[in-house]
């Protein structure tokens, strides 16, 4: 079985493991362009976290009990109650998380962390806790940005965090049928290597793929870059089974069931609030031939939109389809490496071709397309593309961008806590709308955010990107930043996020496309699913768990 010491986690204080960070220095554009926008200068001295052993760390409330029967069912080395473990397992990785612990504002957090190596041990963890009425709160890679992980601030029972990162084994692969049992503390690098040693990809690879979970991903509804082709989480997986309070709920790995109301749905998206997820059952595909990613240029956000849509509708099924609106292609820009990546295609003649166009560099829009598949196919599907990029006037610029992307496609967070070190606060909010509603929303949040930003008195930035194209809509993810002003840092952040978070409510947008709801979404639920809807999913969650041991306070409260 797995050792404790095989589990990883992330450094206490921000995104990634100690010794990866972000760094300018092989930029030159970035810092002029952070000063500019957001008033922020990159070259001043960091201001890193303060040490682990200044942190004011909460005393255990761990019981001499509770503690005796996590023990007899895992073993003394898997009950761990040192203060780095439970303050690593007390939050995910939101701004308002990091925030909150580089302030020493811990409140409520973890009084034991288990790890547990199967299913029946997660079995007695749960009888233990339920027989202590403790509070048990899963944890996989600790990436959630929606406040899913933290124990209720007044919470006087125990809290116990149940890391399942010994869980991470592919089981079984029915090669028949392209499915595969995944346990579900697996992280996606773990999980895709050992499917890829068997020539198999699952496919999905959201932002946080490096330090997150498949049961996190269940628990949160997540989408992955190339969810155009496989997917999101919910269409990929399709089976699970779930620990909960007096059994095992299990679901069978059939496509498609008349079952009732789905139990499979109702523990997608459901946070551990209806149980720990233990393993799933997932669609799994063949390494493809050939994968590529092409960049494109379209002269503004307006046509580079309607080309997504116009893909989707055809009869191309690119495996992604991503555009950046013109501010999101200048902060592209400013990122770009000496006399590499963006340059290189960048080029004055390929400007000067441009102008000659009469495009407007300042509202060009980059995007990208990801195809995958025979040789044969993704030609085919690049010529179809190219003949709908070139009806709104867009221009391909080849793969050189397209490979920029796969190498910074996981870096966004490490630039978040970059930014962080030198006062500016930076976050994202994602939705998705009908394609009728999309550009309406796009401009609402814009115009919200903006003036939210005035509301601060900061100088600000928003930037977005469209991405996971479905038939009738798309996914928009924003991203925003401004310099902290004097105060508390969170009561400005809150002003910004509340400002996106209503424009999506009031543009007709979803409070979250793959983020989940977590507590910081929470407040716009009934906006979103209606009342009743709220009410059904409350009576859902007190049915499975009357006692309300198993994380309360997310979704519903």
């Amino acid at each position: 079985m797995p050792d404790i010491k095989t589990v990883q986690h992330m450094k206490w204080w921000g995104w990634g493991v100690d010794g990866v960070a972000f760094s300018h220095d092989d930029k030159p554009s970035l810092a002029p362009f952070v000063q500019k926008v957001i008033d922020v200068d990159l070259n001043a001295p960091a201001e890193p976290p303060m040490a682990f052993e200044d942190l004011a760390v909460p005393a255990s409330q761990l019981s001499e009990d509770l503690q005796k029967a996590l023990s007899g069912a895992l073993g003394d080395e898997y009950v761990v109650s040192t203060d780095l473990d439970r303050v690593v397992h007390a939050f995910g990785k939101s701004l308002r998380d990091l925030v909150r612990i580089r302030a020493s504002d811990l409140r409520r957090i973890p009084d034991v962390v288990v790890y547990p190596a199967d299913e029946a041990q997660i079995v007695a963890v749960m009888d233990a806790v339920l027989a202590a009425d403790a509070v048990l709160i899963p944890f996989g890679g600790g990436s959630n940005i929606a406040g899913s992980l933290e124990a209720p601030s007044d919470e006087t029972r125990q809290v116990v965090s149940l890391d399942l990162g010994r869980l991470n084994k592919v089981l079984s692969i029915d090669e028949e049928s392209g499915l595969a049992r995944i346990q579900a503390g697996a992280l996606g690098p773990d999980l895709e290597k050992q499917l890829g040693e068997r020539g198999w990809t699952m496919g999905h690879f959201p932002d946080s793929f490096t330090h997150s979970s498949l049961g996190g991903w269940i628990a949160t509804r997540s989408s992955g870059m190339q969810s155009d082709k496989f997917g999101d989480i919910a269409d990929i997986t399709r089976a699970m089974r779930v620990v909960q309070p007096g059994g095992t709920l299990a679901t069978r790995a059939v496509p498609v069931t008349s079952s009732g109301p789905s139990v499979r749905e109702m523990i997608l998206g459901s946070e551990g609030r209806l149980g720990v997820i233990t393993e799933a059952t997932v669609q799994v595909h063949r390494k493809p031939e050939k994968r590529v990613v092409i960049g494109y240029f379209f002269p503004d956000w307006k046509r580079g939109v309607a080309a997504m849509q116009a893909i989707s509708a055809s009869d191309a099924t690119p495996s992604i389809t991503r555009i950046s609106d013109s501010r999101e292609t200048q902060f592209s820009f400013a990122t770009r490496k000496v006399s590499k990546g963006f340059s290189k295609f960048m080029s004055s003649a390929l400007i000067a071709v441009l102008k000659r166009r009469g495009w407007d560099l300042e509202q060009m829009c980059l995007s990208f397309i990801g195809y995958e598949g025979s040789a044969e196919h993704v030609a085919r599907q690049r010529k179809l593309v190219k003949k709908i990029v070139a009806a709104h006037g867009g221009i391909g610029v080849g793969e050189g961008p397209g490979a920029l992307y796969d190498q910074k496609k996981f870096d966004t967070p490490y630039i978040r806590d970059f930014l962080l070190d030198r006062g500016a606060l930076a976050d994202v909010s994602e939705t998705s709308a009908s394609w009728s509603h999309l550009m309406p929303l796009y401009d609402t949040a814009v115009e919200r955010v903006q003036k939210s930003f005035a509301q601060l008195g900061v100088k600000g930035w928003v930037m977005c990107h469209l991405s996971h194209s479905y038939h009738s809509g798309a996914c928009l993810y924003f991203t925003f930043a401004f310099k902290a002003g004097e105060g508390d840092p969170v009561a400005q952040y809150d002003v910004v996020k509340s400002a996106v978070q209503q424009a999506f409510m009031d543009a007709n947008g979803t409070l979250s496309h793959h983020h989940a709801v977590g507590t910081e979404h929470s407040r716009w639920l009934a906006d979103d699913i209606s009342e009743p809807g709220v009410q059904m999913v409350s009576g859902i969650f007190t049915a499975v768990d009357p006692g309300r041991n198993l994380n309360p306070g997310k979704i519903v409260s």
